[in-house]
């Protein structure tokens, strides 16, 4: 543990760490993908998977590692223990920083498939990582604003044919799909141009996570719904680096599948639409309170779960 150490020497142990750690294992990476796509056999290819998992989990264990010697933070997990490495999830989660994304692969990493996130296209272009996105199939959508759809109405449907496709490849393989409902992070300022009517959340889309139920409901062990809190305050990046995120507070449990929903038409019926909205609504409305309560509850010295 370095926390006694001056931030600015955390945040640049941590940065360094986070970097070289990419720059080793995404090469790795890229060439095992290089070899599953140069070689058209279905067979092979299923087989190769696996070993693309597994460098992207040991990626994980080694951010999980440089994580704990950086950071001061406390950690109150629960919900996690009765997990199933060899199965589909559905991941739910809200969504407020970028840190939200590593806590969710330290936490569930080889304790559920690895996650997968619908990426906006623009994102392949980041430097290292977009390769490594790519080479792990993460799906890239673009998204596109209704003004846009009326005047180019050719890629209306395109986000929904890439949904498609992906949940097609994710059906092969153990798989946990990634879905954040609000569709981009929380801030005040979206909360209020809005007009939210929940106190801690967006509101949800149910678009994306009904089309992940009907092309794979058969599939899925659960739907795995996950609540991040921040006590002192949704963090920025650079303040995780920094080690000055102090407290994290984690809750997960595993839904059943909505049956009924997971077997309706959800793009050409209303009726299912309503009730997916409904059922999301729900599941939102649920989420807003577990927060506040949350928020309220005194802070633990000191985590009582390991993660």
């Amino acid at each position: 543990m370095l926390s006694f150490l001056p931030t600015p020497l955390i945040a640049l142990i941590a940065t360094l760490s986070m970097v070289l750690n990419a720059l080793v294992w995404v090469p790795i990476l890229l060439l095992v993908a290089l070899i599953k796509l140069l070689i058209p056999v279905k067979a092979i290819r299923l087989r190769i998977d696996p070993v693309l998992l597994f460098i992207a989990e040991a990626w994980i264990s080694c951010n999980s590692g440089w994580m704990a010697l950086t950071q001061r933070t406390v950690w109150d997990v629960q919900g996690i223990d009765d997990l199933k490495y060899r199965s589909w999830y559905l991941v739910n989660c809200n969504h407020q920083s970028w840190v939200d994304i590593l806590v969710l692969q330290h936490l569930f990493n080889r304790r559920i498939p690895l996650l997968k996130f619908f990426l906006k296209h623009e994102l392949i272009w980041v430097p290292v990582m977009g390769l490594a996105w790519w080479a792990l199939e993460f799906p890239f959508m673009r998204r596109h604003g209704e003004e846009y759809l009326r005047q180019h109405p050719e890629m209306r449907g395109k986000d929904q044919e890439t949904t498609r496709k992906a949940c097609e490849k994710f059906a092969l393989i153990p798989t946990s799909v990634m879905n954040f409902l609000e569709g981009t992070r929380f801030t005040a300022a979206k909360h209020q141009r809005q007009k939210s009517t929940y106190r801690h959340l967006l509101k949800p889309k149910a678009g994306g996570i009904a089309m992940a139920l009907n092309a794979m409901g058969d599939k899925f062990q659960a739907i795995l719904d996950v609540t991040i809190v921040y006590p002192d305050g949704p963090p920025t990046f650079w303040h995780f680096l920094q080690g000055k995120v102090q407290h994290i507070v984690v809750r997960a449990r595993a839904l059943p599948v909505p049956g009924k929903l997971v077997q309706g038409d959800y793009a050409g019926d209303p009726a299912v639409r309503e009730a997916f909205g409904q059922w999301v609504q729900q599941l939102w409305l649920d989420k807003d309170a577990q927060i506040t309560a949350l928020l309220s509850a005194p802070l633990p010295a000191k985590a009582p779960t390991s993660t």
